[in-house]
């Protein structure tokens, strides 16, 4: 026997026993996340919300390769390239996978030769980022986009693109929100008259773009002291990105004497008083504001950019508003797509993606605080029968309801009791139950019965799929 033992031990031990189990890990990877039924629910609703307005404005859908070439991401995303996933070399292909949708769209329109198109594309991106998912920051996540590419004059595409973020932000009733706007082109002549040399731009730039996590003492000790910058310049900075407002400083600006001299200033300045004047036509500059610390940090802008924050009243006794963070962005990028072209043609774009995820963790509190009972199938009725060996009935029948496209279930039992089917609707919020027995069998209709108000009417059969339609349309 004490041979068998061993024997069998020894057995156990080859097999890995037990001690292998522990080492086995549920979960799922740093800055990623599983969504449930009801997660889920409220994610299609945004999606249907952003869908819709994206349809409204005559937009088309594409699709492009979850991974691109390595090269095709590489030198596009400024000090964010180290955020880049590259993928494990697989035999002559270098891949890394997409860090956002705008890229892998410019080298579609390059590689296709399109030069006139406006179109939508929603999925998920990669950014091996910190994440930090309470505030919806992941490293796999989506982005809805929409982009118009093509030759048209000034800023009429660039305002249609904030009156989409604004419709969206409206629609999904998310509470105050600010767009703010500003221009590469302004940042770069303001930079070239406050003294900064050309080539710290886009390193001052990104510096510019965390004003609104830090405050202006803090950036300007990183110009001055991490980036070289020289007390002066950065000074002269100061004066500007702490502005913001409307038409207005637009006009002021226009008159200043140091920024009216500089070319590209000047010229985005015009641009951006031409955008203010669409914007009013839309009715739209109440949640407008042009705020010249907006710089946005990627490195393919070229024109105007803008970000959608929003804003939450901290308590009732105090007016100013603080910013939640940021849930849409975009703008115009005029020399992206050249990059890719063999022969560096150029096709202006302008653009916004709506940060799906932020908005989520947000309607995903609420619907938690608010204790919301949240539909997770959108079954219109379920086929029941109060008595026993109707199974083949109750199979008939919800199979002539999936024939008329009507959305039905069935309870997977042979004989189940009536109030354990009804009970099943009230759990999953199915309005409509249809009820079949042998005395309906043999009249020739189907009990149907409204869950809510247990009232029951008697339907013909032949009526039954008209009466279900009637009653779940949405009213």
């Amino acid at each position: 026997v004490a041979k068998e033992v061993a024997k069998l031990l020894e057995l156990k031990a080859q097999l890995g026993g037990d001690e292998g189990k522990h080492k086995f890990v549920l979960k799922t990877p740093k800055g990623t996340r599983d969504y449930s039924p009801k997660q889920m629910a409220i994610r299609e609703r945004v999606f249907n919300a952003i869908v819709a307005c994206f349809k409204r404005h005559g937009a088309e859908v594409i699709d492009t390769p979850v991974f691109e070439l390595k090269e095709t991401l590489t030198g596009k995303y400024g000090e964010d390239s180290k955020l880049i996933y590259d993928l494990k070399d697989q035999g002559g292909e270098l891949l890394s996978l997409r860090y956002d949708l705008t890229v892998p769209f410019a080298r579609y329109l390059a590689m296709n030769k399109i030069t006139n198109i406006k179109r939508y594309h929603i999925a998920k991106v990669y950014r091996r980022d910190n994440p930090a998912m309470t505030r919806g920051r992941y490293r796999e996540f989506y982005q809805c986009d929409f982009d118009i590419a093509g030759q048209f004059d000034p800023m009429i595409p660039d305002a249609e693109c904030l009156k989409i973020v604004h419709e969206i932000l409206s629609d999904l009733q998310l509470g105050d929100f600010l767009v703010k706007v500003n221009d590469r082109r302004i940042l770069d002549g303001m930079f070239a008259v406050c003294g900064v040399p050309d080539s710290k731009f886009r390193t001052i730039c990104s510096s510019v773009d965390k004003l609104d996590k830090m405050p202006w003492e803090e950036v300007r000790s990183e110009m001055v002291g991490e980036k070289g910058l020289s007390p002066e310049a950065a000074d002269r900075i100061g004066e500007y990105v702490q502005l913001h407002g409307g038409l207005d400083l637009i006009e002021r600006l226009l008159q200043d004497p140091k920024l009216s001299q500089n070319k590209l200033a000047k010229e985005g300045l015009g641009d951006m008083k031409l955008l203010f004047e669409y914007l009013t036509l839309f009715g739209i500059t109440g949640k407008i504001s042009f705020d010249l610390s907006l710089a946005r940090g990627l490195d393919y802008y070229t024109g105007v950019i803008f970000e959608a924050v929003l804003l939450q009243q901290e308590n009732a006794h105090v007016e100013e508003s603080v910013s939640v963070g940021s849930v849409a962005g975009g703008g115009r990028y005029d020399g992206l797509v050249g990059m890719f072209d063999p022969k560096g043609r150029k096709v202006p774009c302008v653009g916004v993606s709506i940060g799906i995820e932020r908005i989520f963790s947000i309607l995903e509190q609420r619907v938690e605080a608010s204790e919301e009972k949240i539909r997770t199938t959108e079954t219109q009725v379920l086929v029941a029968s109060a008595q026993k060996k109707l199974l083949e009935e109750r199979l008939k029948l919800v199979s002539e309801l999936w024939d008329a496209g009507i959305k039905a279930e069935v309870l997977y039992k042979k004989n189940p009791k009536l109030l354990n089917q009804l009970q099943y609707c009230e759990e999953t919020g199915i309005p409509l139950v249809a009820i079949v027995g042998e005395q309906e069998l043999k009249d020739g209709v189907v009990k149907l019965r409204v869950v809510a108000t247990r009232e029951e009417v008697n339907v013909g059969r032949e009526s039954l799929v008209e009466e279900i339609r009637m009653r779940t349309s949405r009213p």
